[in-house]
């Protein structure tokens, strides 16, 4: 596939399906079936793909990566071999390099303007460590694959958005990395993304306290006072649109919610619970603050589903329709 001069909305969006033991694979090809009116490309092994839809009883033509929509039970692949034949279910290590082949493979087609975005499905971080590779996750890989110093994370779902001031840390570690630069850094990719991706011109954010009841005057820490809510006064200064901090067991209430463009949570479980209740198998991920577009499914593996029909490709749609929304 060679580069192109056209607009953004006529490129193809590159999908990485994952972990192929995994269920990536079995919820691209349910989509396929309804076929794709916006050009997708899958970077994948095709014999993978082939033998999967032979495993779920579904019809699949491969056709060549060139950027033109696919018509049902047809899906355009760019080519990249497994270390090993992949088993539903079952992990394997030699191919773990492949599941990091095709990320590389979709960063550098957005970077070089090939893709207008990309959407990734479930890796199973455990596998791609146990084969000598440290990964701590799309997000942290995605970083350093674009040069991007900070980036953030936030998973959204139609009626809200939750970004995260920490991502995968242990929880003992949170308070440390919430820090007056980290936290400003953050608000600030946040509010940028709001605007210059969904096309927001003036987005209202929520800024949950660290503390229960948002550290209650300082009875229940002071992260709040020393270093949240000075943040926030900073920012606000400079024309940002925050209200906070908030005590995290009531801004998930209509009543906070309902005028607001975005949440910041202060770490992973005090945002994403909410979220995935309200939203699971609808759902998306986002990594904000790249020089692409990146989105994905809001599951992991589900090794115990793959090869078996029974997986809810929901969320997939959404990443897809997500990825497809955003703005350059």
């Amino acid at each position: 596939m060679k580069p192109s001069s056209r607009s953004r909305s006529d490129l193809p969006l590159a999908l990485t399906p994952g972990e192929p033991a995994g269920v990536g694979p079995d919820l691209l090809l349910a989509l396929t079936q309804d076929g794709f009116t916006q050009p997708l490309i899958a970077i994948a092994d095709p014999s993978m793909l082939t033998a999967r839809a032979a495993q779920l009883g579904l019809p699949l033509t491969i056709l060549p990566p060139d950027p033109l929509p696919s018509p049902p039970g047809a899906l355009r692949v760019l080519p990249v071999a497994l270390g090993a034949p992949a088993e539903a279910g079952r992990l394997d290590v030699r191919n773990a390099a492949y599941v990091l082949e095709t990320l590389r493979i979709a960063v550098a087609g957005c970077m070089e303007g090939r893709f207008a975005g990309m959407v990734t499905g479930p890796v199973h971080k455990g596998i791609i460590n146990d084969a000598g590779v440290p990964f701590s996750g799309h997000t942290e890989f995605l970083a350093e694959a674009t040069g991007t110093p900070r980036v953030v994370m936030m998973l959204a779902t139609p009626g809200l958005r939750v970004a995260l001031a920490t991502t995968h840390l242990p929880l003992s570690q949170v308070p440390a990395h919430i820090t007056a630069e980290s936290l400003e850094e953050t608000l600030l990719i946040l509010h940028r993304a709001l605007v210059e991706r969904f096309g927001i011109a003036a987005p209202r954010i929520l800024v949950a306290g660290l503390n229960p009841h948002a550290g209650e005057g300082g009875h229940m820490g002071r992260e709040e006072i020393e270093i949240i809510s000075p943040c926030l006064e900073r920012l606000r200064a400079r024309g940002l649109q925050l209200e906070g901090p908030l005590p995290a067991d009531t801004l998930f209430t209509p009543k906070h919610l309902e005028h607001a463009d975005a949440v910041l949570a202060m770490y992973h479980d005090q945002g994403l619970p909410v979220l995935k209740y309200a939203g699971f198998g609808q759902a998306v991920n986002i990594t904000l603050g790249l020089p692409i577009v990146r989105t994905s499914v809001d599951h992991g593996t589900a090794l115990d589903l793959a090869g078996k029909g029974g997986a809810h490709a929901g969320s997939l749609r959404f990443a897809i329709e997500t990825a497809r929304g955003m703005h350059a």
